[in-house]
């Protein structure tokens, strides 16, 4: 490759490390062009795009960003998942993937600039989505709103019953201390 066609790759990588809310190293040995196809295919649903990129390019461009990543996680044949919408959703997809295909494996990552061992980049895949996040804290704050209006409207259905009861009391029509659905009325 010619230096100016690796110094836009590394421009790139650079890029889209510093735009990216996440990134996931992985191993792809074994996985078969129609397979990296299919994961690529699985991260775009999860606003995520997997690039195959030489280490050597991607420790420069890694650098450029200020991010240190250890040789460890940039030695074999090295992917990079970069993340632009939800991590947790693009984890999920990695790990699934990984799970019907074990030739892939997930080396590392960077979650907003803090580097993450394997095993904390696929606990990442163990979290609610944003999207379950939010739905459950909406429900959370329905849940409060609704709760003075439901007892508002309790005692005053009860205090409904209580007045009915004493008007057929007074007409004669409850007798006992019943009202006429047969509740007690109370005192």
């Amino acid at each position: 490759m010619a230096r100016p066609e690796k110094v836009a790759v590394v421009t790139e990588v650079r890029d889209r490390l510093s735009g990216a809310n996440a990134a996931v190293l992985t191993e792809y040995r074994g996985l078969t062009v129609g397979e990296l196809a299919q994961l690529r295919a699985e991260l775009r649903k999860n606003e995520a795009e997997y690039k195959v990129v030489k280490n050597t390019l991607t420790r420069i461009a890694a650098r450029d960003a200020g991010i240190d990543i250890p040789d460890e996680l940039l030695t074999g044949p090295t992917a990079v998942t970069f993340c632009t919408g939800d991590p947790v959703a693009a984890a999920k997809a990695l790990r699934a993937f990984s799970r019907e295909h074990p030739a892939l494996v997930v080396k590392g990552g960077i979650l907003d600039g803090r580097l993450l061992d394997a095993e904390e980049t696929l606990r990442l895949a163990d979290l609610e989505s944003r999207e379950q996040l939010l739905a459950r804290l909406a429900g959370m704050f329905e849940a409060v709103v609704a709760q003075p209006a439901r007892l508002a409207q309790a005692s005053l259905s009860k205090a409904a019953r209580l007045f009915a009861a004493l008007a057929d009391k007074k007409s004669g029509g409850a007798t006992d201390g019943q009202s006429p659905d047969g509740e007690a009325v109370g005192e």
